[in-house]
C-alpha cells in the first residue's frame, strides 16, 4: 500500500552493513529453491515441496520456540509431497537463519527495498556494528513477538521483514522530518514525497489494520512486523533521546527537510 523508493537524507560514509545484508540475503535467495533459477530442486510440484522442505529446515516454526521442537509428521506441507525428516536444529538458531530466507521474488524485492531506503541512515547514526546488533535483535524480538502471539502454530515464518521493520520503527524516531520519496498503488503509483513520520506511521498503521483482518492461517506476518517496528523505535528512543534526532549533514539541507 505504499511503497517507498529514496529518502532525501544524505549519510557520511558506505553503509557497508545495510548492503551486506541485502547482499546476502540476495545471494541466499537464489540459490535456494524459492527463486525458481537453481534446478537442483526440480520443477513444478517437485520445486513446491522442495520449498517447503527448505523453509522449515531454515525458518522459524513459532510453537517450536515456547514448546520445544514439533514432530515432523505435524509440520504442514503441500498435498503430495514426501514426509519431513527431523532436522537437528535449535529453535533459538532457527530465529536467525530465518531473517535471511525468503518466499518468493515480491518478498525479497520489497524486504531489501525498505531497507535500501531505510538502512544506510540508522547505521550511519549507530554505527556498523551496533547496528548489526540492532538489527538482529529486532528479528529476535519480531518473532519472538509474532510467536506469543501464535503460540500453537505450526506454519513457518521466514523473511526479515521483522527485522526490517525494527529499522524504520528506528528511522522514524531518529530522522522523523526527512523527506521519502513513495509510491501508493492506489493513486495509481502516483511519486508523493512526504516527511518520514507520515509515510511510516501510515505504513505502521496499514500493517495494523491488516493484523486485524487477518487473525490466523499462513500468509504476512504483521503481528512481527507490528513488534519489530515498536522495539526499533523504543530502543531508538533509549539510545537517542538525549542527542538531536537528525544529524548535521541533514541539517545542511534543512530547507528540504520542512514538511
Amino acid at each position: 500500500m505504499v511503497i517507498p523508493v529514496y529518502d532525501k537524507n544524505p549519510v557520511h560514509r558506505t553503509p557497508v552493513v545495510t548492503y551486506a545484508l541485502i547482499g546476502l540475503c540476495g545471494v541466499l535467495f537464489l540459490i535456494s529453491p524459492s527463486s525458481g533459477l537453481n534446478y537442483m530442486y526440480g520443477m513444478g510440484h517437485d520445486q513446491v515441496c522442495a520449498q517447503a522442505t527448505y523453509f522449515a529446515r531454515w525458518g522459524v516454526i513459532p510453537t517450536e520456540l515456547w514448546h520445544g521442537h514439533v514432530p515432523p509428521a505435524q509440520v504442514p506441507l503441500p498435498n503430495g509431497c514426501p514426509p519431513l525428516k527431523s532436522f537437528a536444529t535449535s529453535p533459538f538458531v532457527s530465529v536467525l537463519t530465518a531473517l535471511f530466507v525468503h518466499g518468493g521474488w515480491f518478498h525479497l524485492l520489497g524486504n531489501m527495498l525498505f531497507l535500501w531506503v531505510f538502512g544506510d541512515n540508522v547505521e550511519n547514526r549507530m554505527g556498523r556494528l551496533r547496528f548489526l546488533l540492532f538489527y538482529i535483535a529486532s528479528g529476535y524480538v519480531a518473532t519472538y513477538g509474532y510467536a506469543l502471539g501464535h503460540t500453537s502454530s505450526t506454519q513457518t515464518l521466514v523473511g526479515a521483514s521483522g527485522a526490517i521493520s525494527g529499522v524504520l520503527g528506528a528511522y522514524l524516531y531518529l530522522y522523523p522530518k526527512a523527506r521519502v520519496t513513495s509510491v501508493f498503488p492506489f493513486l495509481f503509483f502516483l511519486p508523493l514525497r512526504f516527511p518520514a513520520w507520515m509515510v511510516l506511521i501510515f505504513w505502521f498503521v496499514l500493517q495494523w489494520l491488516a493484523g486485524e483482518i487477518q487473525q490466523t492461517g499462513p500468509g504476512v506476518a504483521y503481528l512481527a512486523h507490528i513488534t519489530g517496528f515498536v522495539c526499533g523505535f523504543l530502543c531508538a528512543w533509549v539510545c537517542y533521546r538525549a542527542t538531536p534526532k537528525l544529524e548535521p549533514a541533514a541539517r545542511a539541507s534543512q530547507g528540504d527537510l520542512q514538511p
